[in-house]
């Protein structure tokens, strides 16, 4: 079998191909480091954003729980605004009554 290239190249070449690709080498090893790096702090960001996102959500589902709740104190309220009317009413009566009472022995 015949080769191709039968001369053998120099030590000082294979050593200056070596010290190139070990340089590239560590050239793309930073990058793929750094840019690591970023990914790390961007995907920190997001969980602390969501995080907050989290926080602030159930802050708010606390705040609205007793919200449906409302519908039975409505009507509660509507029947004690009702109750109140008529304890006026007669109120009102027996304050008449008693006037009327007094007014009358007064007059007399």
């Amino acid at each position: 079998m015949k080769h191709l290239f039968e001369e053998r190249a120099s030590d000082s070449t294979i050593a200056g191909y070596w010290q190139i690709t070990l340089v590239v080498g560590a050239v793309v090893v930073g990058v793929v480091a750094f840019l690591l790096n970023m990914l790390t702090r961007t995907a920190a960001q997001i969980n602390d954003g969501a995080a907050e996102v989290w926080r602030v959500g159930k802050l708010i589902a606390n705040n609205t729980v007793h919200i449906p709740l409302l519908v039975r104190t409505n009507q509660v309220a509507g029947e004690i605004l009702k109750a109140s009317e008529g304890i006026a009413g007669a109120t009102t009566r027996i304050g008449k009554a008693v006037v009327g009472t007094s007014g009358s022995s007064e007059e007399k």
